[in-house]
């Protein structure tokens, strides 16, 4: 698929209504919709819903505060009527999820119930980890006007904990583990999907194309559908991720760049001097050329603080804008997410930058040293207070939203019986010819030492609600070493998703 700007087809353009309840990343899908030359607006009253011409549903989250939201602004029996209408809708992920009766995650919460069934929770032991996160296929089960054989031999983006396991709508799966579940319902004019199609990059944005294509001529008959021969497959046709992971902060003229560390270090010179930052490029070019070059993620770490400026005008905000513009996968952003003042005096909550990233284009944040003082305080009486930053992250946007940085060192000692800290034997022994090591967490860019260890720190954010962890390692960081293969494999014994750095 090739899709530059305005298509062929879309030269019709069409008032997209797009129902934006309060939870989530929309500015990416009015994006992914302007990519096919199409305009957007926002639902404000219940009366945009009923003079809709094609509504677009997007939703991340959680089913039950969907559900409240929808219903709190009195758009829940207008949706209703719409969808019954015969009028063209697209949901995604919790905006298919709604079109059922009622959800595992919400108990006692009423869907839509457009279409009957439940939604239910995967089994942890049918699936490698839970959420399901990442790139993975779809396998239409009928003909589609909108959902083609060609658009589906693709690769769609996922996020969710939740799933259908059956439908008479359905029109494709996915296998995730030993676990298959529906992917994407069609009934008459309603399509939705349980994937991210503005994430899904160029698969993503012919689909869209293609629903366009659909609401301008709803009578256009669907492809015949010739199901492809029977074939062993593995449990999961999960894809590896290649995270485009970009350190920026500003330079001495106060100019956001893209920079490398070594060993945490930024600026050029010799240790002890206090060089130029290293400027490796303009962060917006260069996650787009990432993109280009089929990146599945991009992450910004904002490794300096703006704290000093207004919400409003933090520069990270601008770069989110103008990245999810021409980038359609999901972006990560991690940096400065805590309470503080601005210059005016006005206090800020870590909620309130969450919920400013999330409108300005992001999909996930990363969260750093508060994750660290969380842990520390889970670990003291290792109780749930719903007062971190995790927690309430986690209870609004779901835990695949929260990302936990861990910028680890390396702790060498002869034994492990001299720590309390967990051990692992290292290939590389240390300066003294030590075997063991434990990985001492850090915070404030790895310049301050914590008495907690990468395993207490990933054990705790689970607890608390993260959905994956980012791990560095400051040992390897601008070695051009590779990356730390036996902090990897340990991790992986006692952890849930991370990617690694």
């Amino acid at each position: 698929f090739l899709i530059s700007g305005k298509t062929d087809m879309a030269n019709t353009v069409q008032q997209i209504w797009l129902l934006d309840y309060g939870a989530g990343n929309v500015r990416s899908v009015i994006n992914a919709f302007a990519k096919v030359g199409q305009e957007v607006s926002l639902v404000k009253t219940p009366e945009d819903i009923a003079n809709a011409k094609v509504l677009v549903f997007p939703g991340v989250g959680s089913f039950g505060a969907c559900m409240l939201s929808l219903e709190s602004k009195g758009f829940k029996e207008p949706l209703i009527a719409y969808l019954k209408s015969g009028k063209p809708f697209l949901g995604i992920c919790i905006g298919m999820q709604s079109l059922f009766e009622s959800s595992e995650e919400s108990p006692g919460i009423a869907g839509l119930g457009i279409f009957p069934g439940h939604v239910t929770k995967f089994k942890i032991e049918e699936v490698p980890s839970i959420p399901h996160m990442g790139w993975n296929k779809v396998t239409p089960t009928v003909g589609s006007a909108i959902l083609t054989q060609e658009i589906a031999a693709k690769y769609f983006y996922f996020v969710h904990s939740f799933q259908v396991s059956s439908s008479e709508h359905v029109v494709a799966t996915t296998k995730y583990g030993n676990s298959e579940f529906v992917c994407a319902v069609q009934h008459g004019n309603i399509f939705a999907t349980q994937f991210h199609p503005e994430k899904s990059g160029v698969a993503g944005l012919a689909l869209l194309e293609s629903f366009v294509k659909f609401s301008q001529n709803p009578t256009i008959e669907p492809v015949p559908f010739q199901p492809s021969e029977p074939q062993s497959q593995p449990a999961s046709t999960l894809a590896k991720r290649i995270i485009a992971c970009l350190d920026v902060r500003s330079d001495d003229n106060g100019n956001l760049v893209v920079t490398k560390g070594d060993q945490y270090n930024v600026r050029e010179g010799e240790e002890g001097e206090k060089g130029h930052v290293r400027n490796l490029g303009n962060p917006v070019e260069m996650a787009h050329q990432y993109y280009l070059a089929g990146a599945d993620e991009i992450t910004f770490l904002n490794i300096t603080s703006f704290r000093s400026c207004p919400l409003q005008d933090l520069p990270i905000l601008s770069l989110l804008h103008q990245t999810s513009e021409n980038v359609f996968v999901p972006l990560t952003i991690g940096g400065g997410i805590r309470d503080f003042v601005d210059n005016n005096g006005k206090t800020y909550s870590a909620m309130e930058i969450v919920d400013a990233y999330f409108r300005a284009g992001a999909d996930k944040v990363s969260i750093g040293s508060d994750a660290v003082s969380a842990a520390e305080a889970y670990w003291k009486n290792q109780e749930l207070t719903g007062k971190t930053s995790i927690e309430q992250i986690a209870v609004r946007y779901g835990s695949q939203a929260v990302v936990v940085s861990v910028d680890p060192i390396r702790v060498y000692v002869a034994d492990p019986s001299q720590t309390e800290h967990h051990c692992i034997e290292h290939s590389e022994p240390g300066p003294n010819g030590e075997k063991y090591c434990w990985y001492q967490c850090t915070i404030k860019g790895g310049r301050e030492r914590r008495d907690l260890d990468v395993k207490q720190l990933a054990v705790a954010v689970q607890a608390l609600g993260a959905g994956e962890l980012l791990l560095n390692c400051i040992d390897r960081d601008g070695t051009k070493k590779g990356f730390d293969v036996d902090l990897i494999k340990d991790v992986k014994t006692y952890t849930f998703w991370f990617s690694s750095l």
